[in-house]
């Protein structure tokens, strides 16, 4: 008897485990502000079915276009793209709302990206119009301290434009699309040293705009806006070694298009990137051993003008901001092939970011 009332004791856990198990997973979405939007808005995913529910407005901003977490979840930074440029603190409420902490300047007109390094102590903001990266460390409350470095980047000759940035390890790489280098920053003394004023040579005009790194590092992807491609290359001992440069279009594509965002899957065995014209969604399958490639699919976003997308925490669904057709479309991946199938699009006014 005793057996039998330990196993149903059992069951009946894994039962209620299983019953209360939440498939649900906030989204914050970062927005221009010109039109319908106020801020930054949120939604609870159903990580099972790809539906996107519960729309509400998680915190007033102004022109909160590229947004980013702390490293523990409990702060969302915002920059607000504007001439006087700033970044933006949140924290994150218990009901996923967002109270605003403070802002502090970026030292360059319309900044564009921010992301913080593994570690949680310090952001990098991409000021665009700017032409300069603002470095800041992080305070116990979540707020950002003023810059402590503003590496600038503007020349007599040519328009520096500032368009991301990623920290790895000691190093931070700079995208800067209008000097159409890649720069590569070591830390030393607490500060930021040049090491590299381009890891990877070109194309003109190939215009850098965001990139992705391995996990180990040893390979990077940058998409160039301008020319519609993708970059890569492999670390070595001594910087960087070019791998190859691929178109991102279709083949019989032949308008004007314009890239956006990039980023890998969470295996590294496929790579997608955005584009605005072609309005698409390309995904690349890469050899891991090579670094290498090979265009599988250009899918149609069902939308205008994708800007951020992402992949949700599961890694099942890529979700797209379509900044001009005001809407957001949800796609399925296909894991063991990597390529999508659309599923809906919610509306919304502006999307710009997409944050799990």
């Amino acid at each position: 008897m005793r057996l039998f009332f330990s196993i149903f004791l059992t069951v009946l856990t894994l039962f209620n485990c299983k019953s209360e198990s939440n498939p649900l997973s906030t989204l914050y979405i970062g927005t221009y502000t010109d039109g319908d939007s106020e801020g930054i808005y949120q939604y609870q995913f159903n990580t099972e079915t790809g539906e996107l529910t519960n729309k509400q407005l998680a915190a007033t901003s102004e022109n909160p276009s590229f947004i980013t977490y702390s490293v523990d979840k409990n702060y969302v930074y915002a920059v607000n793209e504007t001439e006087n440029g700033t970044v933006s603190a949140f924290k994150v409420e218990a009901d996923k709302t967002l109270t605003f902490i403070d802002k502090t300047s970026t030292h360059g007109a319309h900044p564009c990206h921010v992301v913080i390094n593994k570690q949680g102590d310090k952001a990098v903001v991409s000021n665009y119009t700017g032409g300069n990266f603002s470095l800041h460390t992080i305070k116990d409350d979540g707020a950002l301290n003023e810059a402590f470095q503003v590496l600038e980047h503007k020349t007599d000759s040519i328009v520096s434009h500032a368009h991301s940035a990623q920290f790895f390890k000691d190093d931070l790489y700079a995208a800067d699309l209008g000097l159409n280098a890649v720069f590569n920053y070591r830390l030393s003394n607490q500060t930021y040293e040049l090491i590299s004023p381009s890891i990877v040579d070109l194309e003109n005009k190939s215009g850098p705009r965001h990139f992705s790194l391995t996990n180990d590092g040893k390979y990077i992807y940058i998409i160039n806006e301008l020319s519609s491609t993708i970059t890569s290359a492999k670390k070595t001992e001594n910087g960087f070694e070019f791998i190859e440069t691929i178109s991102t279009l279709a083949d019989d594509f032949k308008e004007k298009s314009y890239c956006a965002d990039i980023h890998l899957s969470e295996d590294e065995r496929f790579l997608y990137g955005s584009n605005r014209g072609e309005n698409s969604i390309v995904i690349f399958k890469r050899d891991t051993n090579s670094g290498k490639l090979k265009k599988i699919q250009n899918i149609s976003v069902h939308g205008d003008w994708p800007r951020n997308f992402t992949i949700d925490p599961t890694g099942k669904f890529v979700l797209v901001a379509n900044q001009k057709s005001h809407n957001i479309s949800i796609f399925k991946i296909d894991k063991t092939s990597g390529k999508l199938a659309f599923l809906h699009a919610v509306e919304l006014p502006s999307p710009v970011c997409l944050l799990f």
